[in-house]
């Protein structure tokens, strides 16, 4: 179970970091920060669908084509806490590799949103103040990396769990002769 943990973890993290700079680099900040939540959660899912992957996987050539919903569930859970230490490690990264930049950016593009949609003077003051209490809690590296995980994390065990349910069944997508078989020899 480690190696596909490993593999499809350390995999998971990498399509979302690719994936995530890809669209950063090609649309560009002001683009990124003006969508970012929608964004941001639909690359988590796309990346984190490889916990099917791994979870089927596991169950198909190690288990015989059965597994049931604790181990898959773990197994799942294994693969998104790899993928979110990725995630939050690559953001440390980034976040050390171009300063502050960041929280100063999408402060300014957040505050722009909100002027083209029409924000009174005081909702614009009241967002200027929580955008600041967020500057400033963000400059702490410990509630920052803490903050970049609650982003990934529940989308990973959220997954896990549609996953798990779904692949206890051996009848959903289930394991050919060929997986059946080297998992049989791999006993013997």
């Amino acid at each position: 179970m480690k190696k596909i943990v490993f593999t499809y973890g350390v995999l998971a993290g990498a399509i979302n970091t690719v994936i995530a700079y890809l669209l950063t680099t090609i649309a560009g900040d002001d683009l990124m920060h003006a969508n970012a939540e929608w964004v941001g959660y639909l690359i988590m899912i796309i990346a984190l669908s490889i916990i099917f992957v791994g979870i089927k996987q596991y169950r198909d050539k190690h288990l015989g084509g059965i597994i049931k919903f604790g181990k898959a569930f773990l197994t799942g859970l294994y693969i998104a806490l790899v993928a979110s230490v990725i995630y939050v490690g690559v953001w440390e990264i980034y976040m050390q590799t171009s300063g502050e930049g960041f929280i100063d950016t999408y402060q300014a593009s957040y505050m722009e949103t909100l002027r083209a949609e029409g924000a009174t003077a005081k909702e614009l003051a009241e967002a200027s103040e929580k955008m600041e209490y967020y500057k400033k809690m963000y400059s702490n590296t410990f509630l920052r990396m803490l903050i970049t995980l609650s982003e990934i994390l529940p989308v990973g065990i959220i997954i896990s769990l549609i996953s798990a349910l779904l692949l206890k069944n051996s009848t959903v997508l289930p394991a050919s002769d060929e997986d059946t078989t080297s998992q049989h020899l791999q006993t013997d």
